[in-house]
């Protein structure tokens, strides 16, 4: 189905997160990517989470 939906040039983005990955952006720390969140969230006026995508090598 993927494949399919890359070959009809309508595939975007897939991912699924990684549990056994700590929180991060691309950010120094987990504690940083927190700071990031909150601020965000502040911004974004919801609540916002972090979590780390598993690589897809099809993508």
């Amino acid at each position: 189905m993927v494949q399919e939906a890359k070959d009809a040039g309508v595939w975007v983005f897939g991912g699924g997160i990684d549990e056994s990955v700590p929180p991060v952006l691309e950010l120094p720390s987990g504690e940083a990517a927190l700071a990031w969140t909150a601020k965000i969230a502040v911004a974004c006026r919801c609540a916002q989470g972090v979590r780390a995508f598993q690589f897809d090598p099809a993508s």
